[in-house]
């Protein structure tokens, strides 16, 4: 558990995908920003973009980066990542 002396904020982003349940897609707190879970999903139709494993991590980067910019920061500041495949065969695809 982390918390802060800060209020908290919750964004959202119109070029980022809506959330899928009951969570906020990226929260500043403490000069931090939290951003969930980002899929390969386009944000026009909710739906996975077609082109595998390539064009997944392309949109989920592109999400990431919307939510993050929404929240006034930028991939610059990114300072961890985590990432979770089905398939380990596809790191390579993903890396």
């Amino acid at each position: 558990m982390a918390c802060c002396c800060e209020e908290k904020r919750i964004y959202t982003s119109e070029k980022a995908p809506k959330a899928q349940g009951p969570y906020s897609p990226a929260v500043k707190g403490g000069g931090l920003v939290f951003i969930a879970g980002q899929l390969g999903m386009d944000p026009a139709t909710g739906n996975l973009v077609d082109g595998g494993i390539e064009a997944e991590t392309r949109q989920a980067l592109t999400n990431l980066k919307h939510l993050v910019e929404a929240a006034g920061s930028s991939m610059d500041q990114v300072v961890k990542v985590t990432v979770f495949l089905r398939d380990i065969q596809d790191f390579q695809k993903m890396n």
